[in-house]
């Protein structure tokens, strides 16, 4: 054998190589979202002297003006499609996180506040509370910022209120993620002036369901919220069964809205759909994950579907469809009309009509009546609008079109009608919005005036006294000055004293 040969190492068999896991793939890309960048550096040409050459401080700090990024769930978490992902909150966001208009809730205990690292990023590790913490609040941020930017863009500049907020209440919205421990549901309250999230284990499984992780029930809530603070007697409700489903509806829309004002999203439903938004699609079912806890085949709500007025009756869950799968099909069809490949990538296409609908929708929400208002009193507005905008008769077409399909200038609700809101998310089942302590104090008069009636004049348990024995009522009749009977009243009949 020549020594003079170079030694080749025995190449390993293939089966004795190890191959990542798929739990470790899983681990690594968790661990590749937290990573962040290195510190910024100055810039400089070939040549320039280092910073501290020139005299320059080597740390750059970032201030908090300069927003954060967190990592959020892009979508519900049962959506594969989209996952995990950073995003960048261009405001000042503190610890908590916090913000001006948005608070995570102080007594929330099952989350502590959520510090900003060294950056002022809140990115940390999914499937803690931290990271629920964070995520909720920041769809509940980009929510409100969408709808500002929507009045914005239509030169109506306006910060969107609160319902409690007034010139000496500018109180923040609170956000409970666990503020509903072992219930099947979420809530916006005015009285509580905050949005409460439940999380449940389904029945048959082991795994526990958070709704704060859901995107779209996070942001169907604050729309509830944000509409609140617009109409704020729609949520009543003694309104008729429509102005019911504008409110359930809104939430359901906000959910696309915010969706479709995130490129990243609008080219995932381009690439899923083939641009033919009405194929199979994440963005029209609402909150698949809690939708399949209870059952169901797809998400809560269905976005696109053919729902008629006729067929909805008073139930605001199916009469909200109405007016939600209208706007859907315009968003289609207004898409469908402007779409150029040649000219425009479809996902900006479709990031750019959905933000001119989105406003067009919440203009006409807050030019309809103050109370009562009926899905053509919106739609209406809607055509108006769009045709203050100068848009092509094509896309008024397609509004006014879509809406008689639903049968919206068509059928009203029946006088007197009730809406019927046992199927609604938790806001709109909530008793602040039934005036029901209207109901209880009418039970607390009437007994009352059975206690009046009965001698219990007292206070409860109260021995009469010895020269009360017996307390009766006698009915007086008060007479005028001719003898005529003018009144009568009932009065206690004590006994004469001794």
């Amino acid at each position: 054998m020549d020594s003079s040969a170079p030694t080749r190492r025995p190449r390993l068999p293939v089966g004795f190589v190890p191959t990542p896991s798929s739990a470790y793939r899983q681990h690594r890309k968790a661990a590749q979202l937290l990573d962040q960048p290195g510190k910024p550096r100055p810039q400089a040409g070939p040549g320039s002297p280092s910073a501290p050459e020139a005299g320059q401080p080597a740390d750059v700090p970032l201030p908090y003006a300069s927003g954060a990024r967190v990592l959020m769930w892009k979508q519900d978490p049962s959506v594969d499609e989209i996952g995990t992902r950073k995003v960048f909150l261009p405001g000042v966001v503190l610890a908590g996180p916090r913000d001006a208009r948005i608070v995570l809730a102080s007594g929330d205990t099952a989350i502590p506040p959520v510090e900003p690292n060294a950056f002022g990023d809140f990115v940390t590790m999914p499937d803690t509370p931290q990271f629920d913490a964070v995520h909720t609040f920041a769809v509940v941020r980009q929510t409100l910022t969408m709808y500002q930017r929507a009045l914005s863009t239509a030169g109506s500049a306006m910060p969107l209120p609160w319902q409690w907020n007034s010139s000496t209440d500018t109180s923040p919205l609170q956000v409970w993620p666990y503020g509903l421990p072992n219930v099947m549901n979420a809530y916006y309250s005015r009285a509580q002036a905050c949005l409460k999230f439940g999380d449940f284990v389904p029945g048959g499984d082991t795994a526990r369901v958070y709704t704060c992780r859901s995107f779209d029930i996070v942001s169907h809530e604050t729309g509830h919220a944000v509409l609140d603070g617009l109409k704020p007697q729609w949520l009543l409700a003694d309104n008729p069964p429509q102005t019911g489903g504008l409110h359930e509806s809104f939430g359901d829309l906000t959910a696309i809205f915010l969706a479709l004002s995130q490129l990243d999203q609008c080219d995932a439903v381009v690439a899923q759909t083939k641009a033919h938004l009405h194929d199979k699609t994440f963005l029209a079912d609402i909150a698949e994950q809690f939708g399949l806890a209870l059952g169901s085949t797809t998400g809560l709500r269905n976005a696109d579907n053919d729902l008629t007025l006729s067929q909805a009756g008073t139930e605001v869950h199916a009469i909200s469809q109405v007016f939600t799968g209208a706007v859907y099909d315009i968003l289609a069809d207004v898409f469908a009309f402007e779409r150029n490949p040649a000219l425009e990538d479809c996902a900006s296409v479709l990031h750019r009509v959905a933000g001119w609908l989105r406003g067009l929708v919440l203009r006409a929400l807050i030019a309809a009546p103050d109370a009562a208002a009926t899905y053509a009193d919106v739609a209406n507005e809607m055509l108006r609008i769009a045709n203050d905008d100068g848009k092509p008769q094509p896309v008024i077409n397609a509004i006014r079109d879509r809406f008689a399909q639903r049968e919206v200038f068509a059928v009203t609700d029946a006088p007197g009608a009730r809406q019927d809101r046992r199927a609604c998310c938790g806001t709109m089942n909530l008793a602040e919005y039934y005036d029901v302590e209207r109901v209880l104090q009418a039970e607390a008069d009437a007994l009352a005036r059975w206690c009046a009636e009965h001698g219990r004049l007292g206070p409860a348990g109260a021995t009469p006294p010895a020269t009360q024995t017996s307390l009766a009522l006698t009915t007086v009749t008060v007479t005028d000055a001719a003898g005529t009977a003018v009144a009568t009243t009932a009065v206690v009949d004590l006994p004469a004293s001794t």
